[in-house]
């Protein structure tokens, strides 16, 4: 086999001797081309690239595209997903930031109305305290007066006793009450 720097120089020469159709066939015949060989390979090369292109290539290159096809729908699904996600993350945080503010609320709320009613439970006990001392007070009183008056009749009818005994003598119902009477007004002043 010749070498291509041999065959352009040969071709070099040939084009300067006028001989460029002969170098071709001289090429030709080195090669060992056969031009109905030659075309028969040609179609021969043809139809198999036509059976590649529509059996083996064509179909290879429908499934890559469709692969591409759904490579693509799913990075876009991933990214929708993603999307989606922090958008429910973004919606999750801020119900539980409303959750903690109702929470909070909730918490001032009874913690106020537990003072109130820790108030209104103090004041009640209070008022009924006061009330109850007041009633004792009251109580107490009356039967202060009560024992005053029993006293007062007890020491009256003593009184009337002893001067009874002094006097010596029987006293009358009227005399009686006359002496109570001065012995019960004398106490009173007391």
């Amino acid at each position: 086999m010749l070498s291509p720097l041999l065959i352009l120089a040969e071709a070099n020469t040939a084009e300067a001797s006028g001989g460029f159709m002969q170098m071709i066939r001289q090429i030709i015949q080195n090669f060992g081309i056969d031009r109905p060989n030659l075309l028969a390979q040609i179609l021969n090369f043809c139809v198999v690239a036509f059976l590649l292109w529509k059996f083996a290539f064509k179909p290879i290159l429908a499934t890559l595209d469709e692969r591409q096809k759904k490579i693509e729908s799913g990075i876009a699904y991933a990214d929708q997903m993603k999307a989606e996600l922090a958008a429910s993350q973004q919606k999750q945080e801020a119900i539980l930031r409303e959750a903690q503010g109702k929470a909070q609320q909730i918490i001032a709320d009874t913690q106020k109305a537990a003072r109130e009613y820790a108030d209104k439970q103090q004041q009640e006990a209070i008022a009924k305290a006061a009330d109850i001392a007041a009633k004792a007070q009251q109580a107490l009183a009356l039967e202060h007066t009560k024992m005053l008056a029993d006293a007062r009749g007890e020491i009256a009818r003593l009184v009337v006793a002893t001067t009874e005994r002094v006097l010596a003598k029987k006293l009358t119902d009227a005399d009686r009450a006359a002496y109570n009477d001065t012995a019960v007004k004398e106490l009173t002043s007391v």
